[in-house]
């Protein structure tokens, strides 16, 4: 699946503005861009430049680098592929003996960028190191 660039930046934009519960109008008048094309950005329809990016980051209290950390973390997790149950099977019956972890696999819950969870996936059980306690335990 292939993820304009625009289109990421505009998902991040949308949640940072609804996460904060302001308007359109509201961060437009305070980035100083127009209202409808502070829209277009957001639905992926208009490449925002670095100085307009940077008004709008501004106005949102969003650094512009966390802002394309973000994005940037949303695309490779999409263009990773996804291991099917079969291949996750595989991976735990011929990992080398003492190896424990798991596997974090993208999940994708809705349908905007914003919405991107990684959860993770176990391939296998974790041994167990508890031991019985020795001898007498006193509480003071």
């Amino acid at each position: 699946m292939t993820v304009l660039l625009r289109e990421a930046i505009g998902d991040r934009l949308r949640h940072a503005r609804t996460t904060q519960r302001r308007t359109l109008r509201e961060v437009s008048r305070t980035a100083r861009v127009s209202l409808g094309y502070l829209s277009e950005v957001e639905r992926g329809r208009k490449e925002a430049s670095s100085e307009l990016l940077a008004a709008i980051c501004e106005a949102l209290d969003l650094p512009l680098y966390e802002l394309l950390h973000l994005v940037a973390s949303d695309i490779g997790a999409l263009q990773q592929p996804v291991p099917s149950p079969a291949e996750l099977a595989e991976r735990a019956t011929s990992a080398p003996a003492g190896l424990e972890g798991g596997t974090v696999v993208p999940a994708m819950i809705g349908n905007d960028l914003s919405d991107l969870r990684l959860q993770p996936v176990l391939t296998h059980r974790l041994p167990s190191t508890l031991s019985k306690p020795r001898g007498t335990v006193v509480a003071a």
